[in-house]
């Protein structure tokens, strides 16, 4: 068996209510959610087989730089859809600017950042 991925862990700063924005776009569950082993909270979001672990810990310690530029820094967080103009509006309409649409082979896409300044890429290969 190869490697599959199961979850990615990072730091917002309400978990609960990033959870409910993605819940309401990606039509996501919680699965989990409770008190972290590191302290803080933690709620995971995310399908049946794959999540994000959406953590806030005790101190959220702020950054200079874009997440994308640090070592060791994470750039985006790639959801695929099957109706990217669907989902676009629905980003829209929860009060997010989407930017940096392109269509590629082997499909279409765009990026919006959440209130913790999270770059999300969604893509379309339908």
């Amino acid at each position: 068996m190869s490697g599959i991925l199961e979850h990615v862990n990072f730091t917002v700063t309400n978990p609960e209510a990033t959870a409910r924005v993605l819940c309401d776009l990606f039509d996501w569950q919680v699965r989990w959610q409770g008190e972290s082993k590191m302290g803080g909270r933690t709620v995971h979001v995310g399908a049946e087989d794959n999540y994000l672990a959406l953590y806030a810990p005790l101190k959220v310690y702020e950054s200079e730089r874009p997440q994308g530029v640090l070592k060791g820094g994470m750039s985006h967080i790639g959801i695929v859809v099957d109706d990217l103009d669907a989902t676009e509006k629905k980003i829209h309409a929860a009060g997010y600017n989407t930017m940096s649409h392109g269509d590629y082979e082997p499909g279409r896409r765009f990026y919006f950042l959440d209130a913790d300044g999270v770059e999300f890429e969604v893509v379309s290969y339908s």
